[in-house]
């Protein structure tokens, strides 16, 4: 099954390797939403958000939005002219998305998804267009933002009301509210043009010079059928792992609650 689907990638343009690393990144992210799940809404005494977890999260955070950044080179590469309004009307979607796992975690009062992943690879699309044909300048402009993320995060800065939910994308935390996925714009947007400066400045030569080749296997094979399908699978798989920890036990559900 999966050299065929491999090879279906090729032929619509695709790049094995990107993929794989993608599925990487959605494995780690299903693992450590799975240990976050247990610590706070089963009660197991995990520390999913500080140490060995609080960096794991971290590091396939990274790993999902560098590669955000890098796959939108290799979009504009694909398009002979690319047009702001593709990039408004994909990146809007990618974030209704995010808007959509907002409603589920308060509708299962599981706290609040201000500002998630995918809210924040959906403005980026966005907000990266004009960046989307630079190389070193976006290297620069990548890590001055990381560094005024890490200047505002040190700061915890917080704000409530009305003004919290606004400046969440900044990196001002709304007080008091326990949110399970928060991505702001600052630093996170500083890591998508640092995956366009690597797209375009170092993976898209190197690619220009090298055949892509069929995946080496077919567990490389799976890693990239699961990379072409990271949407579907984000969007679903914490659903299923809450309803399969319902199942067995370990969550209480919504209504349930002592």
């Amino acid at each position: 099954m999966f050299p065929a689907v491999a090879r279906k990638g090729m032929r619509e343009g695709r790049f094995w390797d990107v993929d794989a690393a993608r599925g990487v990144a959605m494995i780690m992210v299903i693992l450590y939403h799975l240990v976050f799940d247990l610590d706070n809404f089963g009660g197991y005494p995990i520390a999913s958000t500080s140490g060995f977890w609080a960096a794991f999260a971290d590091t396939s955070a990274f790993m999902f939005v560098f590669l955000a950044g890098l796959s939108l080179t290799l979009s504009r590469r694909r398009s002979a002219a690319p047009t702001f309004g593709k990039y408004l009307g994909r990146g809007l979607r990618i974030f209704a998305y995010g808007m959509l796992i907002t409603l589920v975690f308060r509708l299962l009062d599981y706290g609040y998804v201000i500002f998630g992943i995918l809210h924040l690879i959906g403005a980026s699309i966005i907000l990266a267009y004009p960046f989307l044909r630079l190389r070193w300048a976006n290297l620069v402009l990548g890590l001055l933002i990381i560094a005024l993320g890490a200047w505002v995060g040190a700061r915890d800065l917080a704000a409530g009301g009305i003004a919290g939910v606004l400046l969440a994308p900044l990196g001002v935390l709304p007080e008091g509210l326990m949110m399970p996925d928060y991505r702001p714009l600052l630093p996170w947007f500083g890591v998508v043009l640092l995956g366009v400066f690597a797209g375009n400045a170092a993976y898209l030569p190197w690619r220009e010079r090298h055949r892509a080749g069929e995946p080496p296997g077919r567990a490389v094979s799976g890693l990239a059928f699961i990379g072409r399908n990271t949407l579907f699978i984000y969007l679903v798989h914490q659903p299923v792992l809450i309803a399969a920890l319902w199942a067995i036990g370990v969550l209480t559900p919504p209504g349930v609650r002592g």
